[in-house]
């Protein structure tokens, strides 16, 4: 069952992600893992190896501190969610595309490459997909 999250008042003129919009793309992210059916383990592998105890507590919707890493992150994965919906009129087939191999990724899935932990490997989806869509 689908809940309304409560938002984040956007404030664009500011250079960094607030206290605010931070914990609201980790409540997003935790729905958005479960579309994708990741486990918990790779779900904090793909967040920089977060503890069991932490993800725990996003899940039950207890967000705290979020560090400038965390919240690069989480930035990320929402541009990987972004394109996916660009690219997909249908959710479910974004949803999926995450644990399909490309060929494109060596034959891995885009899953395989975002668990291996560093930002970089976030970053490479998120480029990957702006390009398929013409963004830049």
């Amino acid at each position: 069952m689908l809940h309304e999250l409560p938002r984040a008042d956007a404030a664009p003129e500011r250079p960094q992600i607030t206290e605010a919009e931070a914990a609201a793309m980790a409540r997003t992210v935790v729905n958005l893992f479960a579309r994708w059916d990741l486990s918990d383990a790779e779900a904090r592998e793909i967040l920089g190896g977060l503890a069991a105890r932490t993800y725990a507590r996003w899940k039950a919707g207890e967000v705290g501190r979020i560090d400038r890493d965390l919240a690069t992150r989480l930035s990320l994965l929402m541009g990987i969610h972004k394109g996916l919906r660009y690219l997909f009129t249908d959710p479910a087939r974004g949803y999926g595309w995450v644990k399909k191999p490309n060929s494109a990724l060596g034959g891995r899935t885009p899953v395989d490459i975002m668990t291996e932990g560093s930002i970089f490997a976030l970053a490479r989806i998120r480029s990957y997909l702006d390009a398929e869509r013409g963004g830049w």
